[in-house]
């Protein structure tokens, strides 16, 4: 049936669900559309308006290609009118001062859409929290920079519009979100791949940092090698080359340019995204040096990985999984470190070698920022930290022909070969678990053991965001890190978990000296 709310711009309609008690509001607004003269500016709050806007329907998600296979989407359609956040309640007459979660969606910063049913928020808001998804502009609507960009802005830089989409985002909620029975000074933020890399971004950002009180990272942290930043000065220069490649003379020509044929202009380029640029406004210093000075939100962190992020094959670049094969490939990527990572990763048998590859692709694909994240936040905050490691196998897809992509999505193969056999958890696996949306999902044909799985990692989640600690009920206990320990605590998440100690924390600090992100 019919709800209606009033915001600080003006009343909205959702819908209230008289089975479950969850009251929904999908497609508010809260940004003016950035499209015309606000394409490529920060985004400015949404102007009131008269009477009562309908927000039951998911908005259009930013414009975007088919990056990772088809991503799942309950979106209308595709727009670069795209700022509109959804918002999930279990709110009574009289609530007040529910926790509230606000989840970013990953995508590399070039896919993805708030509208996801991984990221569906009904579950949690089931369990008492408020929970809130945000679109934010990608790709070249969302990171592009240029000289121009910048000498227009009142903060004198350009690029990082997507980032400044959420911190916009975080600054409605601390305005509004008491109107969902939410409490503005009880938010954690999380998010999966780019969305906690965008996560990571938030709690370092002086725009953002006070306005969470928590944060949970799934796989990725903004450092180097994983979409760290770069200067201003070199993604002006990429920003300005994109541009020329194009036969683009000015920004009031590419202000001037329909989404469809700019979009079509990023296409033709075979770029992956912009990069997110240290601005001075958003984004003062890399994270490393935000950390260290203790400048990022003091607030409780529980982040972690999956067991297999990427396949070795990114590391073997198509070679067979040799021991001769292996060495090889080590010497060419590290050749002064060669016999140190030898050392580090087990390479005696295909087998070993087949993890290691895996393990050494995952590591400098994402596992590693993500570490370091967990690294500096335990060593430079009094805060309480906790690390996972997500090891529970996904089962088969109910469609043989389809295979499981990189980010979440799926791709159609006609005459698939046989899935390669899983050794471990891929990227993007664990988010319908940790949001309890495997219902939701429907391309895997779901055991007892995933569902298993799926409510301790679920449980685990509401709890932190209710409480800053994921203990309760009768789970394994999980204890918080802590700061100097060579071992720490990770709790291992699968059908059973068990907290285990870190035994292979000598990886991550070799590619901490390796990437240059040490003390």
């Amino acid at each position: 049936m019919p709800v209606q709310t009033t915001l600080k711009n003006g009343i909205i309609e959702g819908n209230y669900n008289v089975t479950n008690g969850i009251s929904t509001y999908f497609g508010i607004p809260f940004a003016q559309p950035p499209v015309g003269e606000l394409r490529w500016k920060a985004p400015v709050p949404v102007s009131s308006w008269q009477g009562v806007k309908e927000t039951k329907r998911f908005s259009p998600r930013p414009v975007q290609g088919l990056v990772f296979g088809d991503m799942n989407s309950w979106s209308d359609g595709v727009s670069e009118d795209c700022l509109y956040l959804n918002v999930w309640t279990p709110a009574k007459r009289n609530s007040k001062d529910l926790p509230v979660l606000v989840y970013f969606y990953g995508g590399g910063f070039v896919a993805g859409d708030a509208s996801e049913p991984r990221y569906n928020g009904e579950s949690m808001a089931k369990e008492g929290v408020v929970v809130v998804t945000v679109n934010y502009r990608l790709g070249v609507f969302g990171f592009l920079a240029h000289p121009e960009l910048s000498a227009e802005a009142p903060y004198k830089a350009s690029g990082n519009y997507g980032l400044l989409d959420q911190a916009l985002a975080l600054q409605w909620v601390k305005e509004n979100i008491t109107a969902f029975g939410g409490n503005p000074n009880q938010v954690t933020i999380a998010g999966e791949s780019a969305g906690s890399i965008s996560v990571s971004y938030q709690m370092a950002s002086p725009l953002s940092r006070d306005l969470i009180h928590g944060a949970i990272g799934e796989s990725g942290a903004g450092i180097n090698p994983t979409l760290a930043p770069v200067s201003l000065r070199e993604a002006e220069e990429t920003g300005k080359e994109f541009f020329e490649k194009a036969g683009i003379q000015s920004i009031r020509q590419a202000r001037n340019m329909s989404a469809k044929d700019l979009f079509e202009v990023y296409q033709e380029s075979g770029r992956f995204g912009f990069p997110v640029v240290i601005d001075g406004y958003l984004l003062p210093k890399t994270l490393p040096e935000i950390f260290r000075a203790g400048e990022q939100a003091q607030v409780p962190l529980l982040l972690g990985w999956n067991s297999a992020e990427i396949p070795g094959a990114a590391f073997m670049q198509g070679k067979p999984y040799t021991k001769e094969n292996f060495i090889e490939k080590v010497i060419e990527a590290y050749p002064k470190d060669s016999d140190l990572v030898l050392s580090l990763y087990a390479h005696e048998t295909p087998e070993e070698v087949e993890y290691s590859a895996t393990d050494l692709a995952s590591d400098r694909f994402i596992v590693y920022s993500t570490w370091k994240w967990f690294d500096l936040h335990l060593n430079h905050s009094n805060q309480l930290v906790y690390r996972y490691l997500f090891s529970k196998l996904s089962p088969p897809l109910v469609d043989k022909n389809l295979t499981a992509g990189l980010a979440g999505g799926t791709v159609r193969n006609e005459n698939p070969a046989p899935a390669p056999k899983q050794i471990g958890a891929r990227h993007a696996a664990e988010i319908e678990y940790a949001m309890g949306n495997l219902h939701l999902v429907k391309e895997f044909a779901w055991t007892p053991e995933d569902l298993r799985a799926s409510k301790t990692m679920f449980e685990y989640f509401t709890n932190f965001v209710k409480t800053g600690n994921p203990n309760g009920g009768d789970n394994p206990n999980w204890s918080a890190a802590k700061a100097g320990d060579d071992q720490p605590s990770v709790m291992v998440i699968d059908t059973e978990s068990k907290e285990v100690k870190a035994s292979y924390d000598a990886r991550p600090k070799f590619h901490d000296r390796f990437y240059k992100n040490g003390n």
